[in-house]
C-alpha cells in the first residue's frame, strides 16, 4: 500500500486509527502498517491482533494468551511456524507404515512397517536411508514400534510373531546405531505391550500367563540391552512386577516417566490403589493444559529445607537462574493401559518403581544334589499327606499377596487407543474413543460399542488428575474387536495424532484448538515430531508413504520455494495465511 496523499494522515488521532484498523484483515493491517511509522506502531496494538487472533482460529475466548507471549506473537506462530508444508514424501517400504519415532538428538527418525522391515532415516533435508534390517529373518510377522534410547546409541525395535491368527506372541530386539548390529533380543508378551526404555542401558518386556478363565497375570521384565555375558551367573534379567488382570484384561503400551516431585500431599494419592476417573470434584476442565514445569520455579520440599529462606527467594526471582525441572532421579514412573470391566483397555494404570541395579553375580542356590534331596523330601510329604490346594485364582483376596498392587488406577471409560508424554513428562495425552453413558458391561468379552469420535485427554502427572482437553476433531471407525493403536506425539508447543479418517492432526497445546490436517490416502497410523525442531513432523500410513512437513520458515531457510510444495489443510476461520515480506 502506497502512502495517502495529504499529509493530514499521518496526524490522523491514534483511536480513529484504532476504530478503522478494527475494520481490516490481517493481511489488510500488515499491509496499513508499511504506510508509516504511526500507522506501524497502530498496526501492532496487541488488542487488535487479540481479535484477529479468534476471528480466525478455532479458540474459545476464554482461553488467555501464552505466558510471556502476544497476541500478535502467537498469531505469527501459529500462521509462519506450525509444520504445514510437505517437504518430502518417502515410499521405501512396501506395506503400511505402523510407527515412527525420532532420536533425542533429531538427527535420526526411525520407521516400522508390515513389510517386516524396520529403516533408520537422517532427517536433515532430504530424508534419506542410514540403514534398514529385515526382521522376516527372525521369524517376525512385521515390525509395530521403535525407541531410542537416552543416548541415542541404541534402538529398541518391537515386532509380532508369525502365528495362528489370535496369536498375541512378539519380540523385542535393540540395534546398536555405530553399524545397526544386533545387541539382544527378549520375548514381548502380548505385543502390544510394546517395551520401553527402563534407563540408557536397559529396556523393560511383557510376559502373560493365563491362571484360570479370563484371568491371567502380567509380568514385566527388566533386560539389559547387551546380553553377551562371560558366566552364566551374570544376570541379565529381572521380573520387576507381577499383574493380576481380571475380565480378559491385560498389561498394554508401557512407558516409563520420571517422577516430578508430587510435594507430600500429592504423593498420598498415590500409596493406594483408586479406580477412578481422575476429574476432581467440583473442578471444571479447562482447554489444553496448564503451565508446565519449565513456567514454574518449583523446589522440591527436600531441596527447599536446605537451603536458607533468602536464597531461596533469590533462585526463585532471579532472571538469571533458570526455571529447573526437578526430577526425582531415583523414581520412576510405569505407565501402562489395562482393564477391570472387560478386556478392552479403559483404563491407565500407575506404579512406581524403586531404584534397581542387577547385582554383579546371581545367587548359585543349592547345588544339583541338595535339590535332588529337596525333590524326594516333597515327594514323601505328598504320600504322606493331602497335597495343598490350587489356589483359587478367581478370589482375588485369596492370591492378592502373590501380586504386586498397581499405585493408582484412572478410569476413562473408554476404548484407549494411543498415549504420548509431555517433553518435561509432566503431561500424558491419551487417545480414547468413548463408551455410551450408563453403559452398563455384562459380559467382560462383549464391550460396549465405541465413538468414533476420539477424545484428547490431558492428565496432570503431578496430581494425577485430568486438566484439560482437546478440541474433538479425528476420528476412528473400527469396532471394538478390530481396534489398533492410533500413536500420538507431544512437543512442547504441539500436540499431533493419526487417525483412521485418512488425515494426521495438529493441535495447540495451549489452545486446545486443532490447527492443520495432513492428507493421506489412507489411515494415518503415527505421528512424530523433530523433538530439536518442532517445525518438523513426520506422518507415517497405510498408504505405505512416510510424509515429512515443515513450516513455512523452515522452509525459507532450506532456501526451498514454498509454492511448489503440497502443504496440509490448515483450520481456521478465514482464508490460508499468505506471507508477506514483513515476516520473511
Amino acid at each position: 500500500m502506497s502512502e495517502p496523499d495529504g499529509s493530514y494522515w499521518r496526524f490522523l488521532p491514534y483511536p480513529a486509527l484504532y476504530k478503522i484498523f478494527q475494520h481490516l484483515t490481517y493481511k489488510e493491517l500488515i499491509s496499513a502498517g508499511q504506510v508509516c511509522r504511526l500507522w506501524y506502531d497502530a498496526s501492532l496494538n496487541d488488542l487488535l491482533w487479540k481479535d484477529l487472533f479468534f476471528k480466525n482460529f478455532l479458540v474459545d475466548k476464554s482461553v488467555p494468551v501464552v505466558t510471556g507471549k502476544s497476541w500478535y506473537e502467537e498469531f505469527i506462530r501459529l500462521c509462519y511456524f506450525i509444520p504445514v508444508v510437505l517437504t518430502e514424501t518417502l515410499q521405501e517400504h512396501t506395506d503400511q507404515v505402523l510407527h515412527v519415532s525420532f532420536s533425542h538428538n533429531g538427527r535420526y527418525f526411525a520407521t516400522c512397517s508390515k513389510d517386516g522391515y524396520v529403516t533408520l532415516w537422517t532427517s536433515n533435508y532430504p530424508a534419506k536411508v542410514k540403514y534398514t534390517r529385515n526382521m522376516k529373518y527372525f521369524k517376525w510377522k512385521y515390525t509395530q514400534y521403535s525407541q531410542f534410547n537416552e543416548s541415542d546409541t541404541l534402538l529398541l525395535v518391537s515386532g509380532v510373531h508369525f502365528g495362528t491368527t489370535h496369536s498375541t506372541s512378539g519380540e523385542i530386539a535393540v540395534f546398536n546405531l555405530d553399524r545397526f548390529e544386533l545387541q539382544c533380543r527378549v520375548v514381548n508378551k502380548p505385543y502390544d505391550i510394546f517395551g520401553t526404555w527402563y534407563d540408557d542401558k536397559c529396556l523393560l518386556s511383557g510376559d502373560l500367563h493365563w491362571l484360570a478363565h479370563l484371568v491371567s497375570s502380567s509380568h514385566l521384565w527388566l533386560n539389559k540391552a547387551s546380553q553377551e555375558a562371560e558366566s552364566e551367573l551374570v544376570p541379565i534379567t529381572h521380573c520387576l512386577f507381577r499383574f493380576y488382570n481380571r475380565n480378559a484384561s491385560s498389561i498394554r503400551a508401557i512407558m516409563i516417566a520420571n517422577c516430578l516431585p508430587n510435594s507430600e500431599n500429592a504423593s498420598n494419592n498415590i500409596g493406594s490403589q483408586n479406580n477412578d476417573s481422575g476429574f476432581e470434584e467440583g473442578s471444571s476442565l479447562q482447554h489444553g493444559n496448564p503451565v508446565s514445569h519449565k513456567d514454574i520455579k518449583w523446589i522440591p520440599c527436600d531441596v527447599r529445607r536446605a537451603m536458607s529462606n533468602s536464597l531461596f527467594e533469590q533462585m526463585r526471582n532471579s532472571k538469571d537462574f533458570p526455571n529447573p525441572i526437578w526430577f526425582i532421579k531415583s523414581d520412576k514412573y510405569l505407565i501402562f493401559t489395562t482393564g477391570y470391566k472387560t478386556y478392552t483397555p479403559h483404563q491407565i494404570g500407575f506404579k512406581r518403581i524403586q531404584p534397581f541395579s542387577f547385582p554383579k553375580m546371581m545367587d548359585p542356590g543349592p547345588t544339583l544334589k541338595e535339590r535332588l534331596i529337596l525333590f524326594e523330601q516333597r515327594k514323601e510329604q505328598m504320600r504322606s499327606g493331602s497335597p495343598p490346594p490350587d489356589p483359587d485364582w478367581l478370589d482375588f483376596e485369596q492370591v492378592a499377596d502373590k501380586f504386586n498392587k498397581v499405585d493408582h488406577l484412572i478410569d476413562l471409560h473408554g476404548h484407549i487407543v494411543g498415549m504420548g508424554l509431555s517433553p518435561d513428562h509432566r503431561f500424558l495425552y491419551v487417545n480414547s474413543r468413548s463408551w455410551p453413558e450408563n453403559y452398563v458391561i455384562s459380559n467382560p468379552l462383549d464391550p460396549p460399542p465405541i465413538a468414533q469420535e476420539i477424545d484428547i485427554h490431558v492428565i496432570d502427572l503431578v496430581t494425577l488428575k485430568q486438566v484439560g482437553t482437546m478440541l474433538r476433531a479425528h476420528k476412528a471407525f473400527t469396532p471394538n474387536n478390530e481396534c489398533f493403536f492410533i500413536f500420538l506425539d507431544v512437543c512442547n508447543e504441539y500436540v499431533a495424532s493419526g487417525a483412521e479418517d485418512k488425515h494426521g492432526y495438529l493441535w495447540d497445546r495451549h489452545y486446545g484448538a486443532c490447527l492443520a490436517k495432513f492428507p493421506h490416502v489412507d489411515v494415518v497410523n503415527s505421528v512424530a515430531f523433530n523433538p530439536q525442531d518442532p517445525e518438523m513432523l513426520v506422518t507415517t500410513s497405510d498408504d505405505h508413504t512416510i510424509k515429512i512437513w515443515r513450516s513455512r520458515a523452515k522452509v525459507k531457510e532450506l532456501g526451498l520455494n514454498e509454492a511448489q510444495f503440497q502443504k496440509g489443510i490448515e483450520l481456521r476461520k478465514g482464508r490460508s495465511f499468505v506471507n508477506s515480506r514483513r515476516y520473511r
